[in-house]
């Protein structure tokens, strides 16, 4: 079972991945772990959203490779990638149609006011989650970007609300 966590940013993601582990005993892909190991100390302050998509990109392929692997040994893959937008969600539900995967879409629908306090008290505490800064200009940046699941996409999923 591939289970794609869907939220924009501060919604719970990674604490509910975990939690979700707890429950399945599957393996969790963080995205902002992956990048904060593998990219970040190479980030230079001109580069932007590109640098990053692509490099998003890159860790996707192994990701998938590895989604495959696990597949087969029947463990659950917990993708805390973001994904937010439908193309990216689509993305990973074709994989899994294309490979005869299950997969479940979890959406945390949780305020903007929730989230940006999460997020605030994140930066400060540098806590279990916290894996880089997120700054009030990113976090105004990703509210316009975030695609909120449509009806048609949550056929089947959860929605975890306040």
């Amino acid at each position: 079972m591939i289970h794609l966590i869907v939220g924009n940013t501060g919604s719970g993601k990674t604490t509910y991945s975990t939690e979700l582990k707890r429950k399945t005993n599957g393996i969790i892909f963080s995205i902002d772990k992956w990048n904060k190991t593998l990219f970040l100390s190479d980030k230079k302050s001109t580069d932007g959203l590109e640098w990053y998509l692509e490099r998003i990109e890159r860790a996707e392929k192994m990701i998938i490779d590895l989604i495959s692997q696990l597949e087969s040994s029947k463990i659950d893959s917990i993708l805390d990638l973001g994904l937010s937008k439908f193309e990216h969600r689509e993305k990973f539900r074709k994989f899994a149609s294309l490979n005869g995967y299950e997969f479940k879409i979890h959406f945390l629908d949780i305020s903007k006011e929730t989230r940006l306090n999460r997020v605030t008290k994140r930066n400060a505490e540098k806590g279990k989650t916290f894996e880089f800064e997120v700054s009030k200009d990113d976090f105004d940046f990703m509210e316009n970007w975030f695609e909120k699941p449509n009806e048609k996409e949550m056929n089947g999923g959860i929605i975890i609300g306040e």
